[in-house]
């Protein structure tokens, strides 16, 4: 089990720097995940507003973590693919017990964002890197090099961080998430091609884009230089239009 894995934890590190930019329609359940892995796509990510939406809880955390746990552990087990697990902020979890789940449930790579649910705001960056750090020794010691993909949050309105200095901080969070043992930065909620550009450049590692109305599309971002995407909940919103829509026409 353990080799597997590894195994799946290595490709999909690799699929990071392969040249081609790695898109994750991310998931919330088994059938959702079927639907992604059957279309050919390498790496199943889970989207922790939609599985916490789907169980009946609010996101950041409003989902006990055993539940949103389990919930991405029916998606692991539906995939042959390397699974990555939307983990919110940790749910407040030792780094090795956090590593621990994540294998259980056959994870092999984890989002992981700096957004104080408690507090308000984003957690300390030093703090938050110290953290990101005992996750990496946790896996490494576990013999399963999860992917770490840590989220920035400097560019989300509830972070406190002023319009005109959040590139320059998320590329500050940046460099020492990826100096702590991080694989990817993820700056949430950017879509201005300047700043995504500024911190392709800046920051020194993989940036994760995201899709959003209005923002640059796929093939924007792969000009950009950004080498993963994320859908999030986006998806998920629109099955659940779809399906309001369907039931509507039932009324007519």
């Amino acid at each position: 089990m353990t080799a597997d894995l590894k195994a799946h934890a290595d490709r999909l590190r690799e699929l990071h720097h392969a040249g081609e930019m790695l898109v994750l329609p991310n998931v919330w359940d088994a059938a959702s995940a079927k639907i992604v892995a059957e279309a050919g796509f390498p790496v199943v990510a889970t989207a922790s507003a939609a599985i916490s939406a789907m169980l009946g809880y609010p996101d950041g955390e409003g989902a006990p973590w055993q539940e949103m746990f389990a919930a991405a552990g029916r998606v692991a087990r539906a995939v042959s693919v390397p699974v990555t697990v939307d983990a919110e902020a940790g749910y407040g979890m030792e780094p090795r017990d956090l590593v621990d789940r994540l294998l259980e449930i056959g994870a092999v790579g984890c989002n992981l964002e700096d957004t104080d649910h408690r507090a308000g705001g984003l957690v300390d960056a030093g703090a938050h890197a110290e953290r990101l750090a005992a996750i990496r020794a946790a896996a490494d010691d576990a013999g399963v090099p999860i992917v770490i993909n840590a989220r920035a949050d400097t560019f989300l309105p509830a972070s406190g961080v002023p319009e005109e200095e959040r590139v320059a901080e998320a590329v500050r969070r940046g460099g020492l998430y990826l100096a702590a043992g991080a694989d990817c930065i993820y700056p949430i909620g950017v879509s201005d091609e300047k700043d995504i550009a500024t911190l392709v450049a800046a920051v020194p590692g993989p940036i994760n884009g995201n899709t959003r109305p209005g923002g640059p599309d796929l093939a924007k971002l792969r000009e950009l230089g950004v080498a993963r995407v994320s859908y999030g909940p986006r998806l998920y919103r629109e099955a659940l239009a779809n399906l309001k829509a369907a039931v509507q026409e039932l009324l007519a």
